[in-house]
């Protein structure tokens, strides 16, 4: 994104009356009218259940014969989501959805349990004996031969890999070439459609107003009597509820060594104090409380009072490495260049280790973000895995690159939103330390 348009958002969020939301939305108005329209997932729009001719375009762009859907005992929650089914349904027994490249779907149900995927279109065949089953899906997979589905080379992406190896040895016994449906799922399930982007939008104006007022609270407290973690994280759920707000687990709130473990749960009985001279790290991330809603998700860090220089200097490594993730990112998408999550990480890490710390630096640069905090698109890492998976419009995801130390640690997350041809970050971006 060009310095100005950035310098113009950060503008939005220090004080301009219009919300980021609606700026977006008229921005997106104008975009809109640029958009290739070629049928293509990239743009695919969450409100309908399932948009047949899309998925299938996308396979015959991918070169896969068709998408394999699986489930037992809802153990596929991308299945679920990318077909638009009903999550609440019981389901015991095993069922099998067929999208070709081209042609009608196909579906192999469990005689018990027949009407599970009535909502999709597709002829049904049934099984009772395992015996019928087998047969059942060799005739439904008889015509193809890459069959993509969700399923991770070496288990690389976790999130993906749900298929359990004795289904892969299955169909594998059956001649056909299983691959990932990772591009697949990023496209359908992991990018927003444009009411979800307004959400994380809205979302995020309170999440910083509320981040922005915590280390005023911390502040306060110190100076009039004392602050203890867990009582700050219980301030920020409070504001949370206030707002309509909803998170997955609590945010985090660590001080000093805490700050050092980056996944640091203070609790009632495991609290420190915080005070003067402290450093102070906040990990923030929520939704609105509304169907579809898409998660905000920072980390800040401070000083109660005057930083020390070593403070300082870690913080000016960090923050100088999450900006060359930003860059890495708006480059590519802006120049019209595939990019790969691990491609992002490379260039956040390569920062941090020319400064001399990449042993403190001990996880992946970003993760998506949707629905979940910890969505299913593209992550931003190298160092767990090699995710692979391409970066697409109207996807989400963190860059937080991390230094921890015995004595204290440094993250800094911003959120960065892709889009046809240019990438922003969307919220606040932390500069310097937070004086409290």
């Amino acid at each position: 994104m060009p310095e100005a348009r950035r310098a113009e958002a950060l503008s939005e969020v220090e004080g301009a009356t219009e919300p980021r939301a609606q700026r977006w939305a008229k921005e997106r108005a104008v975009e809109g009218s640029q958009v290739s329209p070629t049928p293509s997932l990239l743009w695919f729009n969450r409100s309908f259940p399932m948009d047949l001719p899309a998925i299938q375009a996308a396979l015959r762009q991918l070169k896969f014969d068709a998408w394999l859907f699986y489930d037992h005992h809802h153990r596929d929650p991308i299945a679920y989501h990318v077909l638009g089914l009903p999550e609440t349904q019981m389901v015991t027994r095993r069922w099998f959805y067929l999208i070709p490249a081209q042609g009608e779907p196909s579906k192999l149900m469990h005689r018990i349990e027949p009407h599970h995927l009535d909502s999709l279109p597709g002829s049904q065949r049934q099984y009772s004996a395992w015996q019928e089953l087998w047969d059942g899906l060799k005739q439904m997979l008889a015509p193809y031969t890459r069959i993509a589905m969700q399923y991770s080379p070496n288990n690389l992406v976790p999130y993906l890999g749900l298929v359990d190896a004795g289904t892969v040895e299955l169909i594998r016994g059956f001649g056909k070439e299983i691959v990932s449906s990772g591009d697949l799922v990023s496209q359908f399930e992991a990018a927003w459609t444009e009411a979800q982007i307004k959400t994380h939008f809205a979302a995020g104006e309170i999440v910083d107003r509320i981040t922005e007022a915590a280390f005023q609270e911390i502040g306060r407290r110190v100076r009039s009597g004392g602050a203890h973690e867990f009582e700050i994280q219980q301030w920020i759920l409070e504001a949370f509820a206030r707002e309509k707000l909803v998170t997955e687990d609590a945010p985090i709130v660590g001080v000093n060594a805490n700050s050092g473990d980056p996944h640091y749960e203070p609790t009632a009985a495991r609290s420190a104090p915080i005070r003067e001279g402290d450093f102070v790290l906040l990990d923030i991330w929520a939704k609105q409380d509304k169907p579809d809603a898409v998660f905000y998700d920072i980390t800040w860090v401070g000083s109660v009072g005057a930083p020390s220089a070593r403070h300082q200097e870690i913080f000016k490594i960090v923050r100088d490495a999450r900006d060359a993730g930003i860059r890495a990112v708006q480059s590519a998408i802006s120049a019209g260049q595939k990019l790969a999550g691990w491609q992002v990480d490379q260039a956040t890490r390569d920062s941090i280790v020319a400064a001399g710390y990449g042993q403190y630096f001990t996880h992946r640069t970003g993760h998506s973000i949707g629905v979940t905090v910890h969505g299913n698109g593209a992550n931003m890492d190298g160092l767990e895995t090699k995710d692979e998976r391409q970066i697409i419009p109207n996807t989400c995801f963190s860059i937080e690159p991390g230094i921890y130390l015995p004595e204290f640690g440094v993250r800094s997350e911003v959120n960065m939103l892709v889009r046809s041809g240019a990438a922003e970050v969307t919220g606040k971006i932390q500069k310097e330390l937070v004086r409290i």
